[in-house]
């Protein structure tokens, strides 16, 4: 049978019509699969992907600031920054963890990498850091070195270290700074901001291999500030050397020195044994750290007489002519005795004081009071921090007097119940120096420039009268000529100043030792325009010698004879009879 004619053949274009729906779905779904992983990649994952992106061809790098210098006062270097390298290294992200360590261990020998540095820089391989740093202050010497190995994947910035050129120097003055280069202790710490600076930035693009093409400053580095300080180095090393070798000879635990100028406040020198190396401060024996002359406390003793005698002259609980039987050689305090090293009969209100009889202190601290001693106490500084601009001042400890007890204005009356440091003792000692006037202690001369003076902080407050002050140099003048002071005299130099020595508390039985003292001398030299002040301190002195006498009064005049001879401050000339000059050794009469 014939097919009719002019009749269309539905079968094939029902096939096509079919191809193309399954086309057109096909292309739907495709267009549907490419917008939602459009989505994935430019809105729910776009941050993590670029941030991906850019760890991968690009990275921030610091660019330190270069950390401000230290001086003493004649602009000798104290502590300065010498130029080092830090090499870092790129890792190839196509590489396996072995060939990235590879790299690492062909730098191993000339980067002197230990088993400490490669712990981390292996640790830091494996995490995918983008850049990791090797090693830091390598001497730039080693630059042609590392070049050599022809590793483009590593690189090296230049940057500084700090340095000590003084060595052993004024450890617990200057601190040290951590291996990141931030401050740790002293100067370095208190004033890390103002050495730090601020630091640059610097952008590093890479291609896909990790290969550096262009580097980039985005912030330019801003260098730290330069410190000059009070002190001199010379002193420093006067005061260093003979506190250490009075330490060794006595088998001290600890001592500590201080030389000032009493006028301005000015320390010239600040000691604590032991001491350290700040170059090595990381590895530097945390016993050595400390500094005692203004962080450790303890009791006075003998030295605090001095607030006992001008509290009690001050307030016209004494006068000059007073007497005190001391036979007896010991006083009953609660109870307790309080004795005398030695039995002196009747004394004088100075001879109470120049041969430091805690019998008559007693009883001049009773007559004076409570009240009138706690006054003084606080007006002369004690119980709270100097401010000298060092951290880790301690302010010491002072009871109020409600919390005194029948025993304590006799205890605190000879320089118990009440803890003090030695700068504190040291600023008492000043304001006498100082014709009455209290001058906080100061051991920053300039920042950056800007110099500071006396006359920055405040007028200096007034502690004692012009009378008081004559009578108590006349006192600590004869505490060394005749008293308990004399192996503190210098010929053709007239020494005002105080011997203490304390028994030092047992932690155990929590009562003062017999056989442990602390001892301590403070003055000034010339007694009656003093140009240096001084306070020594020494613990536990083991030997027979244990006073403050005998054992700080030594070191005081040491350190007083070197450094006014290096001040070219001249002894007092010899008494002229007729026309012939008497010559005798430091111009005492025959």
């Amino acid at each position: 049978m014939a097919i009719p004619t002019g009749i269309p053949n539905v079968q094939p274009q029902r096939r096509t019509r079919k191809r193309t729906k399954l086309l057109a779905a096909a292309l739907g779904i495709w267009t549907i699969a490419v917008c939602l992983r459009l989505i994935q990649l430019q809105i729910i994952e776009a941050g993590r992907l670029r941030a991906r992106v850019i760890d991968q061809n690009q990275a921030t790098i610091d660019i330190p600031a270069e950390r401000g210098a230290i001086f003493d006062r004649n602009g000798d270097i104290l502590a300065q920054n010498v130029p080092t390298l830090t090499v870092y290294y790129r890792p190839i992200r196509t590489e396996t963890f072995e060939a990235r360590m590879r790299t690492v261990l062909e730098l191993r020998p000339v980067l002197n990498l230990g088993p400490a540095d490669m712990e981390r820089i292996e640790s830091a391989v494996r995490e995918n850091k983008a850049v990791v740093t090797l090693k830091r202050k390598i001497d730039v010497g080693r630059a042609d070195e590392i070049k050599g190995l022809g590793l483009k994947n590593v690189f090296a910035a230049r940057e500084s270290s700090r340095v000590y050129p003084q060595g052993l120097l004024a450890p617990q003055i200057l601190g040290g700074v951590k291996a990141d280069g931030v401050g740790a202790a002293g100067v370095e710490s208190k004033f890390d901001t103002l050495l730090s600076g601020v630091k640059g930035t610097q952008l590093a693009l890479a291609d896909g291999r990790r290969r550096e093409y262009h580097l980039e400053v985005l912030s330019e580095p801003r260098d730290g500030g330069d410190i000059i300080l009070t002190i001199d180095k010379t002193i420093q090393y006067f005061a260093q050397s003979a506190l250490e070798r009075a330490a060794l000879e006595h088998g001290s635990s600890w001592g500590a020195a201080i030389v000032s100028r009493p006028e301005t406040g000015e320390i010239l020198a600040l000691a604590s044994w032991p001491g350290y190396d700040p170059n090595a401060f990381s590895e530097s024996a945390d016993a050595a750290k400390p500094n005692r002359a203004i962080q450790h406390v303890f009791d006075p003793g003998s030295t605090f007489k001095i607030v006992t005698a001008a509290a009690a002259l001050e307030n016209r609980g004494a006068s000059l002519t007073d007497v005190y039987d001391c036979s007896a050689g010991s006083i009953a305090s609660a109870g307790t005795p309080i004795r005398d090293h030695k039995n002196f009969g009747i004394l004088s209100f100075p001879d109470v004081f120049v041969h430091s009889s805690n019998v008559g202190t007693i009883m001049i601290g009773r007559r004076l009071g409570p009240e009138p001693m706690y006054r003084a106490i606080r007006a002369f500084g004690f119980g709270e921090r100097t401010g000298i601009e060092l951290p880790g001042e301690s302010p010491g400890i002072v009871h109020p007097v409600n919390e005194w007890t029948r025993r304590s204005i006799d205890s605190i009356s000879i320089g118990y119940e009440i803890s003090v440091t030695p700068l504190q003792i040291l600023q008492a000692a000043n304001i006498v120096a100082n014709r009455g006037f209290r001058v906080p202690p100061r051991i920053v001369k300039s920042l950056s420039g800007r110099t500071l003076g006396p006359d920055l902080p405040s007028v200096p407050a007034a502690v004692l009268t012009a009378g008081t002050v004559d009578h108590l140099v006349e006192i600590l003048e004869r505490v060394v000529s005749d008293g308990t002071g004399q192996a503190a005299a210098l010929h053709g130099y007239d020494i005002a100043g105080k011997t203490g020595t304390t028994q030092i508390l047992d932690p155990v039985t929590r009562a003062f030792s017999m056989e442990k003292h602390l001892a301590t001398f403070v003055g000034f030299v010339p007694a009656r325009e003093p140009v240096l002040s001084m306070i020594v301190v020494l613990d536990a002195p083991r030997s027979d010698e244990y006073y403050g006498g005998q054992v700080a009064a030594p070191v005081f005049r040491e350190i007083a004879l070197r450094t006014l001879r290096y001040l070219g401050i001249p002894p007092r000339p010899a008494p002229v009879r007729g026309i012939i000059a008497a010559n005798v050794i430091g111009g005492q009469k025959p």
